[in-house]
């Protein structure tokens, strides 16, 4: 199962980024596909307070629109909803240990351990950061 970052519903969303249109059309491809594919929480939660973020878009992405989005994408009847269970502490613990990350990088571990929770061992994003946790595939939008 593929997990998407999000930079890549950032750039799939807001037009002026220059890998607007590849980024759409995978998640389109994705999303009306029959394969399953994988939205961590933490990357619904990180997209919104991007793109709403005034000093990092002008203009931001009203939050009502950005909610929208995300509400229509989590429609896709192939989509999973990735929220922490039982086993994402140890797992967490785990990718943190083994990849030596800390400060910013955490954030970067909790995806890494939710999509390693269900299974979803591909990573589609454009950080290259993810390369670090063991287990997890990094796909780019060119691959």
């Amino acid at each position: 199962m593929i997990a998407v970052d999000t930079n890549i519903l950032v750039y799939a969303n807001r037009e002026e980024s220059p890998r607007h249109a590849v980024a759409l059309a995978t998640i389109r491809r994705l999303a009306e596909g029959l394969e399953a594919w994988a939205l961590p929480i933490f990357c619904v939660g990180e997209y919104l307070r991007v793109v709403t973020h005034e000093r990092i878009f002008d203009p931001p992405t009203p939050i009502v629109d950005a909610l929208s989005t995300i509400e229509s994408l989590v429609q896709s009847p192939s989509v999973r909803l990735l929220t922490p269970g039982d086993r994402f502490l140890p797992l967490l613990r785990s990718a943190i240990e083994r990849s030596g990350v800390a400060g910013n990088l955490v954030f970067d571990a909790q995806i890494a351990a939710l999509c390693l929770e269900y299974g979803a061992t591909t990573l589609l994003t454009e950080d290259r950061d993810f390369v670090r946790f063991p287990g997890l595939t990094i796909i780019g939008l060119d691959e």
